[in-house]
């Protein structure tokens, strides 16, 4: 019987074990920032969703909100204030972002050690070197649900599907990192043979934004299936994998929703509380 890798268990029991230790700190209190621009509905939700997440874990936080007229020197100078704010301990520019505006140029403002999303350059080379800082959230989140499950990665293979700086990339060195010790393709939608390529997998990780792209003929039996993908089809959530068609071979499956999505969030609370005693304590963070 196959495995299913709850992501609402895992992300609980995160936010559980940083609320118990938030609430006997004897410092100030957490504070996570949000950015909002424009009135993006599911933005709304995204960022209403991970407030009340940090209310859970016993953390203040702020909402930011910009008009959709907002020029780029106000949304500038929001990060930078927020940036220069030591209440802040994690700063977060929801996107999207209206087109005229910058994403880049604004969110490498947020310093590295507040940088709970992982996005800015300098979060992804410290990734890169292996220094302390912290990793973008939704490939964090597949590492916390493999290590939660306690399925091994040392010396397996591992293959990722999708190549972008958001998933792909830092999934991919999060897999190889010491102490993970996975050994790594990167595959795309130019890979040759790609279900083959997929098949040699002991860990396949998909993140395409493909609906149900990998079904039986991408897994080998006993294979570790993360689905990392999200879309829409005839009004509801799928993704990149055919959990049916694959249930009966992999041994272990993520399910879409309720998988990596969940994750995405509770790593970004775990980043606000490394994030909090980076800058309070001194503690580096500590991502294995």
């Amino acid at each position: 019987m196959v495995l299913r890798l709850d992501g609402v268990v895992v992300r609980d029991a995160m936010v559980a074990r940083i609320a118990a230790a938030a609430a006997v700190n004897k410092g100030p209190r957490v504070c996570l920032a949000t950015v909002l621009v424009g009135d993006d509905g599911p933005s709304q939700i995204y960022v209403r969703n991970k407030h009340k997440l940090a209310e859970t874990a016993g953390f203040d936080s702020r909402n930011v909100v910009l008009p959709a007229s907002a020029s780029q020197a106000q949304l500038d100078d929001c990060i930078s204030d927020l940036a220069h704010d030591p209440g802040v301990h994690g700063i977060l520019l929801q996107s999207p972002i209206p087109s005229e505006l910058d994403f880049e140029s604004a969110v490498s403002l947020v310093p590295v050690e507040k940088d709970v999303d992982g996005l800015t350059v300098a979060s992804l080379g410290r990734l890169v070197r292996g220094l302390p800082g912290h990793a973008s959230c939704t490939p964090l989140g597949v590492l916390r649900i493999l290590q939660h499950y306690n399925i091994a990665t040392s010396g397996k293979r591992a293959v990722v599907i999708g190549r972008s700086t958001l998933v792909g990339l830092p999934m991919a060195i999060l897999l190889q990192r010491k102490g993970v010790d996975a050994t790594v393709t990167i595959a795309h939608s130019r890979t040759q043979d790609l279900a083959q390529v997929c098949k040699q997998a002991d860990i396949l990780i998909a993140a395409t934004g493909m609906p149900r792209m990998v079904n039986s003929s991408f897994v080998k039996d006993s294979a570790v299936v993360i689905d990392v993908g999200i879309s829409r089809v005839d009004e509801r959530i799928v993704g990149d994998v055919d959990y049916e068609a694959v249930s009966g071979i992999a041994s272990a499956v993520t399910p879409m929703p309720g998988g990596t999505g969940p994750m995405t969030v509770g790593c970004l609370i775990e980043n606000t509380w490394a994030a909090y005693l980076w800058q309070t304590q001194g503690h580096e963070p500590d991502i294995v």
